[in-house]
């Protein structure tokens, strides 16, 4: 297993998540943050299973406090899915891969 999401900053959010034609799912996240750490092996089997199909991002709260800002992430983990540039589902606390993939797969298509 790989786990071969992608790295979403301030700088790269625009370009690679907003203006992507794929459906995006972004976890907010921080490194002090014991939930978030439970919740990365996830991310990262997601990651494996959407090549492809969809973006999976991970994005540092900590070192990216713009983009949490404009999103007004309170509580993390926090998951975004994003499609056409818009949020078009959210998701917070470290859910099962389960949930999360169903999520995922309502919005691809």
């Amino acid at each position: 297993m790989s786990g071969k999401y992608f790295e979403a900053t301030d700088k790269n959010f625009q370009t690679e998540i907003l203006d992507s034609d794929k459906v995006a799912l972004v976890d907010f996240w921080a490194s002090w943050c014991g939930p978030c750490m439970m919740l990365g092996p996830v991310i990262e089997q997601l990651a494996d299973d959407y090549e492809g199909k969809a973006i999976i991002a991970k994005l540092n709260v900590d070192e990216n406090p713009n983009i949490a800002g404009q999103y007004g992430i309170r509580s993390i983990p926090t998951m975004l899915i994003i499609k056409g540039g818009k949020v078009v589902d959210q998701m917070v606390g470290a859910l099962p891969k389960n949930m999360i993939a169903k999520k995922i797969d309502e919005h691809i298509g």
